[in-house]
Formats: structure tokens, sequence, C-alpha cells
């Protein structure tokens, strides 16, 4: 050992006490404040990196501010601001949302995959629910050379 030549191991502190309460501690402490400050979003599925808008000449032109936004994917999985939502909890949601607003408004967020008859259940849904608004999100061609490849 290297440490042999020039006595170093003598001059060394002594192996500290045992502390291994203090893992248990740690441990204990970690999932109390996971439990008490966590939130449904930590270990939650999100929004991928393949999620894609559609592309649609005059996007722009038809940009409009709205209050409230939800995101849709292919897999039919619905993300508002509260998290994961299933078609009923939505309409929940959204009947919640609009009694909050004066005249609310909702953007649709859709993937490029998602079946016409689900954006039109939802757009029927937030009409049903009292939003004024509800726009369909879509991206001009060309805006992002990266996903047109």
């Amino acid at each position: 050992m290297i440490t042999r030549p020039l006595d170093l191991a003598a001059r060394l502190r002594p192996e500290p006490r045992n502390f291994d309460f203090w893992f248990y501690v740690n441990g204990g402490l970690i999932v109390l404040f996971f439990l008490l400050f966590g939130s449904r979003f930590v270990l939650a599925p999100g929004l991928g990196v393949d999620f894609q808008m559609p592309a649609m000449s005059g996007a722009r032109a038809g940009a409009a501010m709205t209050q409230r936004v939800i995101s849709v994917r292919p897999s039919g999985q619905i993300f508002a601001a509260d998290g994961l939502l299933s078609l009923p909890q939505l309409r929940e949601w959204l009947r919640g949302e609009a009694a909050k607003l004066k005249e609310p408004s909702l953007l649709v967020r859709a993937s490029a995959g998602v079946p016409i008859s689900m954006i039109a259940e939802i757009k029927s849904a937030a009409a049903d629910a009292g939003f004024v608004r509800v726009v369909i999100g879509a991206e001009e061609p060309g805006a992002n050379p990266e996903l047109d490849r």
C-alpha cells in the first residue's frame, strides 16, 4: 500500500462512529416533505418531446388570446392546469373554470395525431360548460424548421 513508506495511516483520524440511524432519519424526512409539500405533478406523466401541433396556413392570423389552455395527446390523455384528466373529469374542470371567469375562452392544443372526433367532443363539452370561445391551436408551416423535417 502506498501509505506504508510514509506511515500515513498512523496520521489519519480514526473512523467515525456508526451513524446508520441518520440514514433512516433523512429518508423519513424526505418522505414527510413529499407527503406534505409534494404535488401530483411529481412523477406524473407529461407532454413528451414528440408533441407536435398540426401545421396550417394562416394559423397566426387566426390566433387569439385565451384564458385557459388544455393539451391533448393522440393517446387520449388530456392535460390541464390541474394535471392529467379524463374526459368526464375534463367536463367538471371546464364547468368550474367557466364559473370563475367573466367571458371564458379556451385554447385546445391538440397534437397532430388526435382524432377530430375527440376535438369535437372537447369543443362541445367546453360550449356546454359555458366557454364563449374555443380555439384549436395550430402552427404556421415553416415556423419551426426542426419539426418540419
